[in-house]
């Protein structure tokens, strides 16, 4: 069996730039529902394969990464709270 993630990457960008992602092109749905970092200041989206025309537009962009790096990632203060609310 494949890994269905071997070929998904991932690009970290500011979320001021969140307008110029055309969801049609990569694996989230919406503006609504991408995951940003504790300070809210920067997102990323998903895609399997070539990298899309929108996300290739973006001048805040960090990455790609692989499915590794960016779990790596996420699991950084950066990116998930040490203190979570109780």
């Amino acid at each position: 069996m494949s890994d269905p993630y071997v070929d998904r990457e991932f690009m970290i960008f500011n979320v001021s730039e969140l307008n110029k992602i055309n969801f049609n092109e990569v694996l989230e749905t919406s503006e609504d529902t991408v995951r940003k970092s504790v300070d809210l200041t920067k997102t990323f989206v998903k895609w399997n394969g070539v990298t899309p025309p929108c996300v290739q537009s973006l001048t805040t962009s960090e990455g790609p990464y692989t499915y590794n790096e960016i779990l790596d990632i996420l699991a950084t203060p950066e990116w998930t709270d040490p203190n979570p609310m109780v």
